[in-house]
């Protein structure tokens, strides 16, 4: 009777040839591990403290935080501006915001880091001593703030609003400041304090 599992006179065995494979296979594996450890050095740890300066109101601040630090936090817990507010802290009430080279933000959605080497100007960087920027007078003559939570969002996005040409008429600026959420409702005074900032800014820049 013949035996089926001999090995064939070639000496060839499937079962030992696929073993060897393996093992060959295992040894390149085994050596470049080792040599990662000790030939390469491994990245930088993500979760470690960064140097970053920012240019806040006129004033460099130089900070050490972590990498994933919101502009909104570095702002408010390591520099001590709190005039940006955190409402939503999902960019959806634009209590935040301020303006990074000359354009609005929301900060709670923008990284510290990626502020760098930019001009930020905050609620606190508007105002030149005692004399109160045209959209914080604007705001005061025309009572645009009632609880006052999102004034400093407000007041920053205005002055934008009117920068980047959109105070021409109500329904532009209606439009132009819609990111910004006044839960007590105060938006014909809004409108109306964007307006007279309109004219008393247009005037400063003729002056």
């Amino acid at each position: 009777m013949t035996d089926d599992k001999k090995v064939p006179a070639s000496g060839f065995n499937r079962r030992a040839f696929i073993g060897g494979a393996a093992g060959a296979a295992a040894v390149p594996l085994v050596v470049r591990a080792a040599g990662s450890v000790e030939g390469v050095r491994p990245s930088s740890d993500p979760s470690l403290p960064v140097d970053v300066t920012l240019q806040v109101n006129n004033a460099n601040k130089t900070l050490t935080i972590d990498a994933r630090t919101t502009l909104l936090d570095a702002l408010r817990e390591h520099i001590g501006l709190t005039g940006s507010k955190k409402g939503c802290d999902h960019g959806q009430c634009g209590a935040c915001t301020v303006m990074v080279g000359g354009r609005r933000v929301l900060s709670c959605l923008t990284l510290a880091l990626s502020a760098q080497g930019e001009a930020i100007t905050t609620i606190e960087g508007l105002s030149q001593g005692a004399n109160l920027h045209p959209m914080q007078q604007a705001f005061i003559d025309q009572d645009a703030f009632q609880c006052g939570y999102c004034t400093p969002g407000q007041i920053i996005s205005g002055v934008a609003c009117v920068k980047e040409g959109h105070a021409t008429n109500d329904e532009d600026i209606r439009e132009y400041m819609s990111g910004n959420i006044c839960r007590c409702a105060a938006y014909p005074n809004i409108v109306a304090a964007v307006k007279q900032a309109a004219g008393a800014m247009s005037d400063e820049q003729k002056g």
